[in-house]
């Protein structure tokens, strides 16, 4: 009978302990996850807020075009049946004084702080938009948005968008914030990797890690993908390519991607966060059709231009 009571506490003991562990489990996934922590409120002013469509306007459901902004969209599909892929390709020229912006959901920097992509640029006046790099979903890599460093924890190679309308890879481990306000950057992107760097596809596209954080999918085979790539000066590609919809598009895998940017003249590209976050915005519509639903993620950040 002895035994059977010390048996019967053991067993007592382990359930309550397992179920605490769960508990804390549970509670630290959900910290990490799922609750907002605001870190920062964004400082906006109206020159970066406000619309810079200046002159006659002409636009159609893929197209824009005004004195400082021209934008072309275009949907490719290759191949058939299982290797079907289909993409957007947007090329986006804009004047000098105009500028590639970045914005954050609700306006503010944290962590698990969301909207989708389409939420984001209405909310900021976009005429087109793309997802970021959801700095939210980690917690390194440097951030800075709007020539303001939010974050400041070097990690990988990031992009940084400059005031002379180019953008460029850089080794945050390397270079400060510091260096790069002063030289001009604006605004910072930490994911990757880089695709096309001073005109060369960069290699090794088989041992890329971005990062570990919980939930990640390997990112070298077929995905959804979003990048942007840079022509000239003031001249960008931006391609969002839908994936994990059979039939419809299986994807793109990251050799397969960097040689997009490379047909169509990029000198630089640098992909972004791909996957269910993958979407493109014009003219308050969401162009493609993210994991063949229809239906958006919502993310941290955007990329746009108004």
């Amino acid at each position: 009978m002895e035994i059977k009571k010390k048996a019967k506490k053991k067993k007592i003991i382990i359930i309550t302990a397992s179920a605490l562990i769960i508990s804390v489990v549970l509670s630290l996934l959900a910290y990490r996850y799922l609750i907002e922590r605001v870190e920062k409120t964004v400082v906006t002013t109206n020159e970066s807020s406000s619309t810079t469509t200046v002159g006659d306007v002409t636009s159609d459901d893929w197209n824009y075009s005004s004195d400082t902004t021209d934008i072309s969209i275009k949907e490719v599909t290759k191949g058939t049946g299982d290797n079907k892929i289909t993409y957007f390709v947007a090329d986006v020229k804009i004047t000098e004084g105009t500028s590639l912006k970045t914005a954050l959901a609700k306006n503010e920097f944290g962590r698990n702080i969301t909207e989708a992509t389409s939420t984001i640029a209405e909310n900021n006046n976009a005429i087109f938009a793309i997802n970021g790099d959801y700095y939210g979903f980690r917690e390194d890599g440097v951030v800075i948005k709007n020539g303001v460093v939010y974050r400041d924890d070097p990690a990988r190679v990031g992009l940084a968008l400059y005031n002379n309308g180019t953008i460029k890879a850089y080794d945050e481990k390397t270079v400060s914030s510091e260096e790069l306000i002063s030289s001009g950057v604006t605004d910072t992107l930490s994911f990757g990797p880089v695709l096309i760097q001073d005109g060369a596809i960069t290699s090794d596209f088989e041992n890329v890690a971005v990062d570990s954080n919980f939930g990640n999918r390997s990112i070298q085979s077929s995905n959804p993908r979003t990048g942007i790539g840079m022509i000239d000066a003031n001249h960008y590609v931006f391609i969002v390519v839908d994936g994990r919809s059979e039939g419809y598009s299986k994807g793109m895998t990251l050799t397969e991607f960097a040689e997009t940017f490379k047909e169509l003249g990029c000198t630089e590209a640098y992909n972004l966060d791909g996957g269910g976050s993958s979407t493109m915005y014009f003219m308050g519509r969401v162009v493609n059709n993210p994991l063949g639903k229809g239906e958006e993620r919502d993310i941290s950040d955007i990329i746009y231009i108004n």
